[in-house]
């Protein structure tokens, strides 16, 4: 397009500096009326994933496809910066295998089965003569769970298992030593949570439970369990996303508001991340040590609480309590205080055989995707 000053006959009748004015606003309305950059089709934006994906992964164009829809369907900007984000935990969590297999995972599920009866008082006898019982495929269920590799093949077992063996449903329905699944071991209970507050975009399987299992599914729900909230803490470091993604959301913000309130208030603090317990156990230290600044906070302790309870979401950014904190902490300590760090937590899991922290994941996912930022700049 040729952008031309505005030169209508009236206006230059209307004197000199009429018409110089005309011109002038006429080249800023045009300059406002660039064109703008094309849109990019869904092809172009699965090249470009691609070409992100190691070399070394199967059916990388399945996977680039799969992406394509994922960020398409949670209306997520698939830059470069996010495309690698969910490659780096993927490679991370699964080498890029939707149903990764899990050494020892026979032993670690029945470990988890007679821990979690013992708990409910139900005998270890009970559930040995219930995995006796024959399955719908001719094996037992003990036969069965002896050579399950993958998480999706003990959930499949497992759902047959409650669904077949008496009174199954009432004893076991809520024992599913399953808790996470697919290419980026999300949560199914966020993924669960997530399509109750946000329809699934694609067809899916007979349950939410199988669908991440799927290789779109589990992109899906892990996505947007990664990238799929707001906070100011953040800025671009991606590192603290992906140690959110281990912790949960918005836990390095929250334990960088513990580091500020160990320092305003003299007390030592876990860094955890987890601002609140539940209400009926006594107030965690946490919320002791903010309880102790009441005065200088200018917040009783009913006020401090429910400040602390808006922790799970964007709205603490914007929190009094979180202000006074960061400013009591910086007037004491005389610098700035961080907005965001990496939780202290170590790893517990049936799954983990070794110490590993959430400090640890998060860096190793952090080293991945800047090896693929990397990739893309060359």
């Amino acid at each position: 397009m040729v952008c031309m000053p505005n030169t209508d006959p009236l206006l230059r009748r209307s004197g000199g500096f009429t018409l110089v004015a005309a011109m002038v606003f006429g080249l800023i309305g045009c300059a406002g009326d660039a064109p703008r950059q094309p849109q990019r089709t869904p092809e172009s934006i699965q090249s470009d994933i691609q070409a992100l994906i190691p070399a070394r992964v199967a059916q990388r164009a399945a996977w680039a496809v799969d992406l394509q829809l994922v960020f398409a369907g949670l209306k997520l900007d698939p830059s470069t910066e996010n495309v690698c984000a969910v490659l780096a935990i993927t490679e991370q969590e699964s080498t890029f295998n939707p149903d990764p297999p899990v050494p020892n995972l026979a032993k670690v599920a029945r470990d988890e089965m007679l821990r979690r009866a013992d708990d409910l008082g139900v005998p270890e006898l009970a559930v040995n003569l219930a995995l006796k019982l024959r399955s719908p495929d001719g094996r037992s269920y003990d036969d069965r769970l002896q050579a399950v590799k993958t998480e999706r093949e003990l959930s499949l077992m497992y759902e047959q298992f409650i669904d077949e063996v008496p009174l199954g449903q009432r004893l076991f329905a809520n024992w599913n030593p399953v808790r996470t699944g697919g290419p980026m071991q999300v949560s199914i209970a966020f993924a669960e949570a997530h399509v109750r507050a946000k329809p699934y975009p694609f067809p899916a399987q007979d349950s939410i439970r199988h669908e991440v299992f799927t290789r779109r599914g589990g992109l899906y729900f892990g996505t947007a369990h990664l990238l799929g909230y707001a906070t100011s803490a953040y800025g671009t470091a991606m590192i603290y996303r992906f140690a959110d993604f281990n912790a949960g959301r918005y836990a390095s913000r929250n334990a960088a508001f513990q580091q500020a309130l160990a320092v305003a208030s003299g007390r030592p603090l876990d860094l955890d991340g987890d601002l609140v317990v539940s209400a009926s156990t006594p107030p965690g230290q946490t919320e002791m040590a903010a309880r102790s600044l009441g005065a200088a906070l200018g917040m009783d302790d009913r006020t401090i609480r429910r400040e602390l309870e808006r922790s799970d979401s964007e709205d603490f950014d914007r929190s009094p309590l979180q202000a006074k904190v960061f400013a009591l902490a910086e007037a004491r300590s005389g610098q700035a205080q961080a907005r965001a760090v990496l939780p202290r937590i170590v790893l517990k899991s049936p799954k983990i055989t070794r110490r590993l922290t959430t400090e640890w994941f998060a860096r190793r996912v952090d080293e991945r995707y800047r090896r693929c930022r990397a990739s893309d700049a060359g």
